[in-house]
C-alpha cells in the first residue's frame, strides 16, 4: 500500500465515522486527539475511548482508530484530529440538507451501496436529542433496540413508541407488542395504540390495522421501511427503506403523529 493509498483509506474511514456518531461526539473525539502528545497513539487511544459514555459510539471509535493507526501508521493524533473536524464541518452542510439514502435487509448484490435496517434504526434513535417517534405494527426480540431507546430516554429525549394493539389482530400466532418492547421501554417511553373504535371496517366488521413501519427524531431524521421491529426483519427477510434527513418530510411526518396524539386518534393503552 503506498503512502496515498493509506491517506485515502484513512479518507474513507474519517467519511464513515462522521456518518454514525453525533456532531458532538465527533467534536470531543478531535478534542481528545488534538491535545495528545505529539505520535503518542497508545495515550490518545485510551483518553479517546475512555471519553466516550456509549459503549455503541466507543466500538465504532475503537475501530476507527485502529483502522487508522493500520492505513497510515505514521499519522499524529493531531492529523486525524484535523480530518475529523474537517469531516465533521461537510457532514453538517450536507445535514441541513435533505439527503435519501437506501436502507436493505437481504441478499447483498453489490450493485448500489446500502446501509442495514438495525444499523439505521440504530442511528434515528443515537441521533435524537429531543423528540423520537417509533411506530411498527410488530415488535419482537429486538434488545438493541430496546438498550438505544432506554439511553435515549435517559439522555431526557422524549419517546413515543406507537404499536399495534397488544394482541395481534389477525392469526392464530397472537403476541404481545407491549411485553416485547419490555417493562422497562414501556416506563421510560410513552405507549400509544390505534383503538378499535377509531378504525374503519369491512363489510364483514373486519378492521384496519396499524402496518406503518417508521421512525422520525427531532423533525430532522425520518426513516420509512418495510421492517417490522423484529429480529427476522433485521436478519433474515428481504426488507427496504429510505433514511431522509433534513427538508420537510421528517416534520411533517412527526407533526402528522403528534397531531393523532393530540385528537385522540392514537391513545395510551
Amino acid at each position: 500500500m503506498t503512502q496515498l493509498d493509506g491517506l485515502r483509506a484513512v479518507a474513507n474511514e474519517v467519511s464513515l465515522l462522521v456518518k454514525r456518531l453525533p456532531s458532538s461526539v465527533v467534536e470531543s473525539l478531535a478534542e481528545t486527539l488534538s491535545g495528545a502528545d505529539l505520535g503518542d497513539w497508545p495515550s490518545a487511544l485510551g483518553r479517546a475511548v475512555g471519553g466516550i459514555a456509549h459503549p455503541h459510539h466507543r466500538s465504532h471509535v475503537v475501530g476507527f482508530l485502529d483502522n487508522c493507526r493500520r492505513s497510515a501508521g505514521d499519522l499524529t493524533p493531531q492529523a486525524v484530529a484535523a480530518a475529523l473536524l474537517t469531516a465533521a464541518v461537510s457532514e453538517q452542510g450536507h445535514r441541513e440538507r435533505q439527503s435519501v439514502e437506501l436502507v436493505w435487509t437481504g441478499p447483498d448484490m453489490g450493485v448500489v451501496p446500502l446501509r442495514r435496517t438495525e444499523q439505521v434504526m440504530l442511528q434515528v434513535i443515537e441521533n435524537a436529542t429531543k423528540r423520537l417517534t417509533v411506530v411498527s405494527y410488530a415488535v419482537y426480540n429486538i434488545p438493541r433496540i430496546c438498550e438505544a431507546l432506554l439511553r435515549a430516554a435517559a439522555r431526557g429525549v422524549a419517546i413515543r413508541v406507537v404499536v399495534e394493539s397488544p394482541d395481534r389482530l389477525e392469526g392464530q400466532n397472537t403476541y404481545s407488542t407491549l411485553a416485547a418492547l419490555g417493562p422497562s421501554v414501556a416506563m421510560q417511553c410513552g405507549v400509544y395504540l390505534w383503538p378499535l373504535a377509531h378504525r374503519a371496517t369491512d363489510d364483514s366488521g373486519k378492521p384496519g390495522i396499524l402496518h406503518v413501519k417508521c421512525a422520525v427524531a427531532d423533525g430532522r431524521w425520518l426513516f420509512l421501511s418495510s421492517a417490522n421491529l423484529t429480529e427476522y426483519a433485521f436478519t433474515l427477510n428481504m426488507e427496504l427503506g429510505l433514511l431522509i434527513c433534513g427538508g420537510d418530510l421528517p416534520n411533517q411526518v412527526e407533526a402528522h403523529f403528534d397531531r393523532m396524539i393530540q385528537t385522540g386518534v392514537l391513545a395510551k393503552p
